[in-house]
């Protein structure tokens, strides 16, 4: 399966990346520079739709961390939606992103953001 990089915005300060195939040392360097773009956006919300994602190594796993220390200092936040169980499950086993990071779908992720605005 080729890999490819989808990047649309959501709405104001909220960017969705959305990578499909396997994110390993050959494909990493792709989603870098697609992630790097939106970061220079500086976008409030940094969402990863990894419905397409089937494997992904430590190398793709950097990416990710890295838009999320990029993020952090500036009140920003990474999330990801959609992850397949395994993808997920790697996700478990380093705790790379709190649970509060992780949907099973956008729907979700909106009615927690929702919920967050309204506390305000």
């Amino acid at each position: 399966m080729p890999f490819n990089v989808t990047v649309s915005e959501r709405e104001a300060g909220m960017a969705l990346v959305a990578p499909a195939g396997s994110i390993d040392t050959t494909t990493s360097p792709v989603l870098e520079t697609h992630v790097d773009a939106v970061l220079r956006g500086a976008p409030r919300v940094l969402v990863f739709d990894m419905s397409g994602v089937d494997y992904i190594s430590s190398a793709g796993l950097r990416v990710i961390i890295k838009a999320k220390q990029i993020l952090a200092p500036k009140g920003g936040k990474v999330m990801l939606v959609h992850l397949r169980p395994r993808v997920k499950r790697v996700f478990e086993i380093i705790k790379a992103l709190p649970p509060e990071a992780v949907f099973e779908s956008v729907e979700e992720m909106d009615a927690y953001l929702d919920g967050i605005q309204r506390k305000i």
